[in-house]
């Protein structure tokens, strides 16, 4: 057969495979909406779930770009009136997540790669990792991975931490090897960024400062149920998996990930002489610095209102607040230009693909459903040993998280129903519960690309692939649920 007469035959093949990713998010669409309404739910709570799971199927199978994915179920949603039958009330919950802070504080986190990009100084700092430690792969993996740790103890947001600072030094490197987002990510790319992902949650969970919402979840936990755990006490209890599994990331994403590159002992060398006829720090590099180092101070004493920030006029900073002001000076010191940031094209994709499913899982919440989810869940609970129910609601509150694209969200609506349930159930240790749920906050952010603030940055960087994601999402989601279980419960129980 001839290149000609394969070249229609393969069209054609592509063709019936995107109609059929096409067909399958409208199937699962029709198959909710037609399936019986359930007790304790009403007709508009049902469809809207309908339009989320259609949408999150879209996303799975890639069957469009996922912001047009997104975009189109929130405009199906909001039309529909499922939210709010006034149009104009439902206009204003379609736009809503247009004006939350995490969104554009991962549009800044890309605006800051080009900054990195454009004075070098991502490529110079890339180039000095390499020197010293890209001789061989699972080494860079550790570089990777303790850069957010050191980082993490000081930076409240995870967004800000892996998505401003460690995302646009990382996505240097796989370069240097030639690795770039598609074909060629396979090289070294998937490694180093599904490494510094799966790192980020582990870290988000060992410390209580690492991410914003384990503060609100403590103050849930303490008005619920009595719980208050220092700074120490938080950390102690986390370690014993913490440690662990920062030891075993790195290791595990090698082996999961299998990147083509193993070892490269002329890289030490080439990096070394890229790095001598880079020759010294250029003013914008040096600039460039300059403003991350004042975005790092920021966001560390800024999420403090205790302490005063000189003419910023107030005690607290806002992390977004904090990517506008270091974008703007980025822009008046010419480091970059505004024509970068309009043709930043996978930062505008994050956006309208973050933006709707953000404001499509906050609708979950808004109607109810969450709530009538997790309560149905429960209601069996109530005959089990209190060690088995115990398990049962952790893998509830953990495993449910595939419905919200926000942490925060997320504990203020089902911690309260995790507690209140466990509580009711004689013997079941409270504190306990508590405890593995708060927890499992950071590591929840593995299990899709929405699950926290840096995950569509990773999604969207072009070096895993979106079956990929998903897929390292489910395993790395099963270790850390199961180190929950088999590590922290026995350690909490062990030092009550």
């Amino acid at each position: 057969m001839t290149a000609s007469s394969q070249a229609p035959e393969a069209r054609l093949s592509e063709a019936k495979g995107f109609r059929w990713k096409l067909i399958a998010p409208l199937v699962v669409w029709l198959a909710i909406y037609l399936w019986p309404v359930p007790a304790g739910l009403n007709v508009n709570q049902w469809h809207y779930f309908a339009v989320f799971a259609a949408v999150i199927t879209g996303l799975i199978l890639e069957s469009m770009p996922v912001g047009a994915v997104g975009l189109i179920g929130l405009t199906v949603a909001g039309t529909s009136g499922y939210i709010d039958p006034d149009p104009n009330k439902s206009l204003r919950w379609m736009l809503a997540g247009f004006a939350e802070s995490t969104v554009w504080l991962i549009v800044g986190a890309f605006v800051f790669s080009i900054g990195y990009r454009k004075s070098r100084l991502g490529r110079r700092i890339a180039l000095v990792l390499v020197r010293r430690l890209g001789t061989n792969t699972l080494g860079l993996g550790y570089a990777v991975a303790m850069s957010d740790f050191l980082l993490a103890p000081a930076t409240p947001s995870n967004t800000a931490r892996s998505g401003g600072i460690v995302y646009p030094i990382i996505s240097n490197i796989p370069r240097i090897y030639g690795s770039e987002p598609g074909p060629t990510a396979g090289k070294i790319g998937t490694y180093v960024m599904w490494t510094a992902f799966a790192a980020t949650a582990i870290t988000s969970s060992l410390f209580f400062t690492a991410l914003a919402p384990n503060a609100a979840a403590l103050a849930i936990a303490k008005k619920t149920v009595g719980v208050e755990v220092s700074w120490a006490q938080w950390f102690m209890g986390f370690a014993p998996l913490g440690l662990l599994l920062m030891i075993l990331v790195p290791l595990l994403s090698y082996l999961i990930c299998r990147p083509e590159v193993k070892r490269s002992p002329e890289i030490s060398d080439w990096a070394a002489n890229e790095l001598g006829e880079m020759g010294p720090m250029s003013r914008n590099e040096w600039i460039m610095l300059a403003l991350i180092v004042l975005a790092m101070f920021l966001w560390i004493v800024g999420s403090s209102p205790d302490i005063h920030i000189p003419l910023l006029g107030s005690n607290f900073v806002n992390a977004t607040t904090v990517v506008f002001i270091v974008i703007s000076l980025m822009l008046v010191t010419g480091v970059i230009e505004f024509a970068d940031i309009v043709s930043e094209k996978s930062a505008w994709e994050v956006f309208f693909y973050f933006t709707s499913l953000l404001t499509l899982a906050s609708g979950l919440n808004e109607i109810g459903f969450i709530k009538w989810l997790a309560n149905e869940f429960a209601k069996p609970l109530a005959g089990l040993s209190p060690s088995t129910a115990m398990i049962l609601l952790v893998a509830l509150f953990f495993w449910i998280h595939y419905f919200f694209s926000s942490i925060t969200s997320h504990a203020a609506a089902v911690l309260p129903v995790v507690l209140a349930v466990g509580s009711g159930i004689p013997d079941l240790p409270v504190t306990t519960l508590a405890m593995l749920c708060m927890y499992s906050l950071g590591l929840m952010g593995v299990i899709s690309p929405y699950a926290t603030g840096p995950a569509p940055m990773y999604y969207g960087s072009g070096y895993i692939g979106k079956g990929q994601f998903w897929g390292f999402g489910l395993i790395f989601g099963l270790l850390y649920f199961a180190g929950l279980l088999l590590v922290v419960l026995p350690w909490l129980t062990m030092v009550r």
